[in-house]
């Protein structure tokens, strides 16, 4: 096959199979949440007061963080979530005075298809936070007085570090110049608070570990930080399509206090609670009933999550064997372009996944299309590699005998040096497989689901239960799958062969 009929196969093949894997046609209402505790809260409320008002309503949780929830609201990936006055100001409408209201926000919002609700009765803004210890060793009150000890060592989250009215904004208004500044989990800060490890954090005001952990909030002397009032993002068609939508949210307005959001988050991050229960139980709505029994129900999960990460792995792995099988054959006998295609596979394999996620969101919106995509590319080095060394290590002597029998091309490939190079070929295809069943876990940070989805609650939440409910079938997953491709490998085989084939390949 020539190259570049497979290169044009390549879009024909991606689209068709991601859109049977992501239909989205009839679908109701879609709420998404940040991936913190406060925002899946208030999105499982929003859900929660939906159904009330018999709206089809679905919450896809913990999506990542404003800037995915705001692409996907823009592109029609989600109808509603819950955002901040002061990160619409700040990050999302740049050209605003930075203590705009809401009917300020509400005419560029609208030119863009967003509405935006009333605000629901809480602010939540940014700070920075120090232990109590450390507030009465060095008399510190505002953030002012962070300029005098450079030796403090920061420990910030990753989006507060890059957001314009985070740390860029914040350092240039305090002259901060500290020795030690670190990104870290929003979550995972709090216990490197607790264990000594940094000094400073970045909290949300309305957090339950600032009174757990007997946090220091320092003044906001310089009164740099904007208001960050509660309120709902939704799109302005879904809510003329579902009037329901516009009732759920004129009834949430002004109806949740900051008394209200502490007490949830503590429930949910302090007790473990589960953000539904929570969430119901602040509307007044009766828990929902244990249909199953918890070990059924945790069988049940698991088989849910193992659907959705074979369908993630097995999509992508079988449009990589599409593409980079012909395209291995096609570059084994010809060196000069195999080098440029290994040099392009490799070089697909080096950009990080999370960044591969966050470029093909705009593409491809969320869910399970750009996880496809980013695991297809992934997926193209060890397959092509090894069938370009699979095929290029046959033995010359075999080569020439096939051509001196005049056995044309095709046959000579299908019939032996195919054959000859399976085990080769099949470890790669193995490899990328492997590769896949682990990577597929990034895929829940954009509502792909599968076995990331317990791993990243359980780390928000410090959960190591909700952990390993989705690390150990990932590792049991990866091991059956390098079992069966290695025995589909031995068994393909011949017997003549099997215990040669080191000296052949």
């Amino acid at each position: 096959m020539k190259l570049w009929k497979i290169l044009l196969a390549l879009p024909c093949l991606i689209v068709c199979s991601l859109t049977c894997a992501d239909s989205i046609s009839q679908r109701g209402i879609i709420v998404g949440s940040k991936n913190f505790t406060e925002s899946v809260v208030l999105a499982e409320i929003v859900r929660l007061e939906g159904e009330q008002q018999h709206l089809k309503i679905e919450h896809r949780r913990a999506l990542g963080g404003t800037a995915i929830l705001w692409q996907a609201l823009l592109q029609n990936q989600i109808d509603i979530y819950p955002e901040y006055t002061g990160t619409l100001i700040q990050e999302l409408l740049h050209d605003l005075p930075p203590h705009a209201d809401i009917e300020a926000l509400r005419q560029p919002l609208a030119a863009m298809g967003i509405g935006i609700s009333a605000p629901l009765g809480f602010e939540d803004g940014y700070a920075l936070g120090v232990s109590s210890e450390t507030a009465d060793r060095l008399t510190l009150r505002d953030l002012s007085d962070l300029r005098a000890h450079p030796e403090l060592r920061f420990g910030l989250s990753n989006e507060f570090i890059d957001r314009a009215d985070g740390w860029p904004g914040l350092r240039a208004a305090y002259d901060l110049v500290p020795n030690v500044l670190r990104g870290l989990d929003h979550d995972l800060a709090y216990r490197a608070l607790h264990d000594h490890a940094v000094d400073v954090v970045d909290v949300y005001t309305t957090d339950a570990e600032i009174a757990e952990d007997h946090l220091r909030i320092l003044n906001d002397d310089r009164r740099f930080f904007p208001r960050y009032d509660a309120v709902l993002l939704y799109r302005l068609d879904s809510a003329a399509r579902e009037p329901a939508l516009a009732a759920t949210i004129a009834r949430l307005a002004q109806h949740i206090s900051v008394d209200d959001t502490r007490s949830m988050n503590a429930e949910v991050k302090l007790q473990h609670r589960d953000e539904s229960e929570v969430a119901a139980a602040f509307l007044g709505q009766a828990a929902p009933r244990e249909t199953y029994a918890k070990l059924t129900e945790l069988m049940l999960r698991i088989g849910q999550r193992t659907l959705e990460h074979l369908s993630l792995v097995g999509i992508s792995l079988g449009l990589a064997l599409l593409i980079g099988l012909p395209l291995g054959i096609f570059a084994a006998g010809r060196p000069a372009i195999s080098h440029w295609i290994l040099a392009l596979t490799s070089i697909l394999q080096t950009v990080p996944s999370l960044a591969m996620l966050v470029f093909l969101i705009p593409l491809l919106g969320i869910g399970a299309k750009p996880a496809i995509a980013a695991l297809f590319f992934y997926s193209l080095l060890p397959i092509v590699r090894n069938t370009i060394a699979g095929l290029t290590g046959i033995d010359t002597n075999l080569r020439d005998s096939a051509r001196a029998l005049g056995l044309p091309a095709q046959v000579r490939l299908l019939h032996i040096e195919l054959p000859l190079a399976q085990p080769t070929i099949f470890a790669g295809i193995s490899t990328a497989a492997v590769i896949n069943v682990g990577t597929a876990t990034l895929g829940a940070l954009i509502g792909a689901g599968g076995y990331g989805q317990p791993i990243l609650t359980g780390v928000r939440l410090g959960n190591i239960g909700l952990i390993l409910e989705g690390a150990i079938p990932a590792a049991v997953l990866a091991l059956l799958v390098q079992a069966g491709f290695q025995g589909i490998s031995t068994l393909l085989t011949p017997q003549h062969q099997r215990s040669t084939r080191g000296r052949r390949v």
